[in-house]
């Protein structure tokens, strides 16, 4: 009855098989092994076009060396406010950037509001230099709360962006989890809609430990070697990684691990919200499930060995005294049998 997070979840037995049978042997180091360049040629399979990929430990490496190849002197990173890179990444993006700086921009469900972004860079203009220079936009897909921009939002995001000059960023930590909720491809996503880099994210979808940064145009990618050397995010033994993404990608293993934890989520919470046991803040889109639920209930759960846990309750929410807002994150890991017992718990 594990809910706490899908970084919780162990690994995919079929990721664990690709990383023993590419375990032996020699292969070439930093990234230049035949496996690593099977993989990279895999991603632009995926995304239908060339594309540049560095692999890299954590989706703080991915979301910081991303905003660092965009930066400028001065330069300013728009996301939303409650972004993964403004709250939960420890000044990691402005450190590894050389001091760029993070601007929270406003938007309801967890995704950015395009006039906000609007009226966010207007409030650096041009010849301006005591305010700073944009340097590059960034949106989660999927949000932190478990919504998904659609596509024609990513559309229009994108296109704010590529009219003042700045490159957009998709921090895509749970990208697959997006994907299959939208049922559409990673180019429709990502580079026909406007997004320019990629973090790819496979630690939370069955991987050990393995994320990628996606540059769309490989020209605009020319410095990126240097960054992650830089920032000893260069692998010596690479084709570990690579291994990770190879198993990940094996019979769509990456979209059958998504529909999964998806629909475990999708079963939670119409399970709770029929019971009448609790109600959800809004409704999920991938595999993040938020439930206001009563106090004493959600002890009761806890103590019983469920793992779950409380949120900030933000605005818009309401909640009564006796109640709190908690979160509840599926995985590939979770069965039926997690989420019933979960639910007669809370009941």
């Amino acid at each position: 009855m594990n809910f706490a997070s899908d970084n919780w979840a162990g690994a995919h037995p079929a990721i664990s098989e690709a990383l023993a049978q590419h375990s032996t042997g020699h292969a070439s180091a930093y990234g230049t092994s035949e496996l690593d360049r099977q993989v990279e040629q895999k991603f632009s399979e995926l995304f239908e076009r060339e594309v540049a990929v560095f692999f890299v430990s954590t989706g703080t490496a991915a979301n910081a060396l991303s905003m660092a190849l965009t930066m400028k002197p001065g330069g300013v990173c728009f996301a939303h406010e409650a972004a993964h890179m403004i709250a939960d990444e420890g000044g990691a993006p402005e450190y590894l950037s050389g001091g760029g700086r993070l601007r929270g921009v406003a938007g309801g469900l967890g995704r950015m509001d395009p006039a906000a972004l609007e009226a966010a860079i207007g409030d650096y203009p041009a010849q301006f230099i005591h305010a700073g220079q944009p340097a590059s936009v960034s949106i989660t897909q999927a949000s932190e709360i478990g919504t998904v921009y659609d596509l024609e939002q990513i559309e229009m995001i994108g296109g704010i962006a590529k009219k003042h000059g700045l490159p957009l960023h998709m921090d895509g930590a749970r990208f697959a989890n997006a994907l299959v909720s939208l049922d559409t491809t990673p180019a429709e996503m990502t580079w026909k809609r406007g997004v320019d880099i990629l973090s790819f994210g496979g630690t939370k979808n069955g991987c050990w430990c393995a994320e990628a940064i996606v540059v769309m145009d490989p020209d605009k990618a020319r410095e990126m070697p240097f960054i992650r050397k830089r920032s000893a995010q260069l692998f010596s033994k690479s084709r570990f990684v690579a291994a990770q993404f190879a198993g990940h990608f094996n019979d769509d293993l990456w979209l059958k691990t998504a529909r999964h934890a998806n629909a475990m989520g999708k079963r939670l919470a119409d399970s709770l919200a029929s019971a009448g046991t609790a109600r959800l803040a809004w409704t999920p889109q991938a595999n993040e499930i938020f439930l206001i639920i009563a106090k004493q209930k959600a002890e009761t759960a806890l103590q019983a060995g469920a793992r779950f846990y409380p949120w900030p309750v933000p605005r818009g929410v309401s909640c009564g005294e006796d109640e709190g807002l908690y979160r509840f994150v599926t995985s590939f890991a979770t069965s039926k049998e997690d989420v019933d017992a979960v639910v007669n718990l809370l009941a």
